[in-house]
């Protein structure tokens, strides 16, 4: 065998076979990226007291945050889908750095949205290259390497109550600054993961090809806009729903269940790792069971659950929470893949607009909560919140994974 068929026979073995090393350290990756970013909201008792900041105030600081990382996502996948830019994750990084040191040492409202900015930056490179990196070696598991990936991120939020348990509520503010080593350690192994993502792109020239040739063509037909907008509406669901939770339950089990702080972040704690759970199991029942069923049962299945948790007592509402939260995320890497399967070539994109699209419909949630929280009050907020998940039903009107394939092929 001559040498370019041998490098053609390496290229082809290696695009089936999926990866662990490398979905591990990208899901470690995005474990600390989305610690360092859980710090926003876990800030949110400790500057609600010190600055006596209002639910509007603390909805802007997360609308900062999540809006310029929801903004950015899909544009940086459209240019990076184009172009891939493997060093762009360790400099991304480096911004977010920046950001959680600024946290640290704000002393104002205007610098604290400033710095959140920079991390907002950081983790709208991170994560469409992120999910790239997670595409290139997954091999045939792509639902499964999504999981692997995705939980990272998740287990990583889910640390925000154990972040203002251990650190922010003992060292206050300055305890942000102490995430500058995780960002710092994120930058090192990001390094790594840019130097394979390079090594890729000249061993498997042919994929980057195949991913400008066809991204060419969006496919964007009646149908798959149609599509898009059903899940676009599933995201919008799911993250106002987690949006409420995680910025909110908190000041809601205080109030209600007469808890500290501490206490309140063990629910809270519970909800988030739950739901990392789920994300994990929910690429891999895909694989098994077809995206489109785990999607809509990741909904519904959530109702009964999120509508009784304001009306029952502490013990029932945390056992609530831990099976909502397992239950509502099967699917947030489910909703990844089944649009980058939709719309094939363009995978940066894709995932940009999904994930990109959660984080913005949670900035935008974090102002329209907290606003409807001073309007009508936090309890009523908290109850009406359970009937999101309802609008569940539209993943009904969504194809079949099978009918997907078809458009793949046919695009």
């Amino acid at each position: 065998m001559n040498q370019p068929a041998a490098l053609s026979a390496k290229a082809s073995k290696a695009s089936e076979s999926t990866i662990f090393k490398i979905l591990i350290i990208i899901g470690v990756c995005h474990l600390l990226n989305d610690a360092i970013q859980a710090v926003v909201p876990a800030m949110f008792p400790i500057l609600e007291k010190s600055m006596g900041l209002t639910f509007t105030q603390l909805g802007i600081i997360a609308f900062s945050l999540n809006m310029v990382s929801s903004v950015m996502q899909p544009v940086v996948g459209f240019f990076t889908d184009k172009k891939p830019m493997p060093f762009a994750l360790p400099i991304g990084l480096t911004f977010t750095l920046f950001g959680i040191l600024g946290l640290g040492f704000a002393d104002n409202f205007a610098m604290i949205v400033l710095s959140v900015i920079f991390i907002g930056l950081g983790s709208a490179v991170f994560h469409p290259e992120g999910s790239r990196v997670a595409y290139m070696a997954a091999g045939n598991k792509r639902g499964l390497a999504q999981s692997i990936y995705q939980v990272g991120g998740n287990t990583g939020q889910a640390l925000a109550p154990l972040i203002t348990a251990l650190i922010l509520v003992p060292l206050g503010q300055i305890g942000a600054s102490w995430f500058t080593i995780v960002a710092a350690i994120a930058v090192i192994l990001l390094i790594y993961i840019a130097n394979w993502y390079q090594q890729r792109l000249l061993v498997s020239p042919r994929e980057k090809k195949k991913d400008v040739k066809t991204g060419k063509n969006l496919g964007l037909s009646k149908d798959v806009k149609n599509t898009l907008a059903f899940i676009l509406l599933l995201i919008f669901a799911r993250t106002w729903y987690t949006s409420g939770i995680t910025n909110f339950y908190t000041f809601y089990a205080i109030k209600e269940y007469a808890f500290s702080i501490k206490e309140s972040q063990v629910f809270l704690f519970a909800f988030l790792v739950s739901g990392a759970v789920g994300t994990f199991f929910g690429g891999p029942l895909s694989d098994r069971f077809g995206k489109k069923n785990i999607i809509s049962f990741s909904m519904l299945a959530t109702v009964p659950f999120s509508v009784i948790i304001p009306h029952v007592p502490p013990t029932l509402a945390f056992i609530f929470l831990v099976l909502t939260g397992f239950i509502l995320m099967t699917s947030f890497s489910v909703t990844v893949v089944y649009a980058q399967e939709l719309v094939p070539g363009k995978i940066g994109t894709m995932s940009g607009l999904t994930v990109g699209l959660a984080f913005g419909m949670g900035a935008i949630g974090s102002v329209g909560l907290g606003s409807i929280a001073d309007w009508i009050g936090l309890q009523s907020m908290i109850t009406w919140l359970g009937f999101l998940p309802l609008l569940g039903l539209i993943a009904f009107l969504l194809p079949s994974d099978q009918k997907v394939r078809e458009c793949n092929q046919l695009g």
